[in-house]
């Protein structure tokens, strides 16, 4: 795992040992970034399940102003830090060791692009779209990146948002919400 392009291209990073964490391969994070590398440079990231950071730091390396990442493991909490020190990136971003609801429900402010890449296995992918559309924190004309499994269907649209795009790669599936967006 290694960040694509940009101020930190090449320089590997860490992930957490173990099953817990299924880190984004880089052939799904590099079309990722090909879909959305026009809405990055000078945005506000959210990364809602950090893992190891490596979306958020991606995007920071491609010129995002500023990323919030949130992980509930301290070991997660740990390595988004040590990755963010190895790619000279932490002055731009927070590391926030919460559960993703308590973190919304204290969400107090708004964000130009939010990653969600949840355990698959969960419903942590729908609460957490349900919860953004209450909350409003998705700034207008900003989009939500999904990683799900690519046989898992997700709404058209929640109040605030609607889905622009699906996409493939493997057993993976990308959904991309926006907000405000007409069908």
């Amino acid at each position: 795992m290694r960040v694509i392009a940009g101020t930190a291209r090449s320089v590997p990073l860490l992930s957490r040992d173990g099953l817990d964490t299924r880190p984004t391969t880089d052939r799904v994070k590099e079309a990722v970034f090909n879909i959305i590398q026009f809405e990055i440079e000078g945005r506000q990231v959210l990364d809602l399940f950090g893992g190891s950071g490596q979306m958020a730091i991606e995007a920071l390396s491609r010129g995002a102003a500023g990323a919030v990442i949130v992980d509930q493991s301290r070991e997660s909490f740990s390595v988004i830090q040590q990755n963010l020190k190895k790619t000279r990136l932490a002055d731009r971003a927070t590391v926030v060791c919460a559960d993703y609801m308590d973190f919304l429900r204290r969400a107090d402010r708004k964000f130009d692009l939010i990653f969600l890449d949840p355990p698959y296995r969960e419903k942590f992918l729908e609460n957490a779209l349900n919860r953004i559309s209450e909350i409003d924190i998705l700034k207008s004309g900003g989009i939500i990146v999904c990683e799900r499994p690519a046989e898992k269907a997700l709404p058209d649209s929640y109040p605030g948002f609607q889905r622009v795009r699906d996409y493939r790669y493997g057993k993976t599936g990308i959904t991309v919400y926006r907000a405000g967006a007409l069908s």
